[in-house]
């Protein structure tokens, strides 16, 4: 069975940080791009970190770039999110994702995806 769990979700307050964490079983990441995605209610899903299969090349848009980083261990068949400089905008559902063949741009732009987790909530307030 093919499955995506994320983990380290929670309650933070502003200018903190929270590590987020995505392990796969049932298939392998090393030949995927992967994602971390957040959906606040009311909103379109939205990419805020992607890195590539092959060269670990990474995507972020504008929003989270110098506050979030995303990095792979294909040992342990997970990735991680690092948010640092957490803002009460941050707050959403945040999702991974992983897609065989697409650009990372391409992935973080269009919310592409193959295999998705099934979210964990991320809520940053005072």
């Amino acid at each position: 069975q093919l499955q995506f769990v994320e983990s380290g979700g929670g309650l933070v307050q502003p200018g903190g940080s929270l590590r987020l964490s995505c392990t796969a079983s049932g298939f392998t990441l090393d030949y995927y791009a992967i994602g971390w995605f957040r959906q606040a209610p009311g909103k379109e899903r939205e990419g805020v970190s992607c890195i590539s299969s092959s060269d670990g090349s990474t995507y972020y848009p504008d929003s989270v770039k110098g506050r979030f980083t995303i990095s792979r261990d294909n040992a342990k068949n997970t990735v991680y999110l690092q948010m640092n400089s957490l803002k009460p905008e941050d707050t959403a559902v945040y999702y991974c994702a992983a897609k065989r063949t697409s650009t990372i741009q391409a992935m973080c732009l269009l919310a592409l995806g193959d295999y998705w987790g099934q979210g964990t909530q991320v809520t940053v307030s005072s």
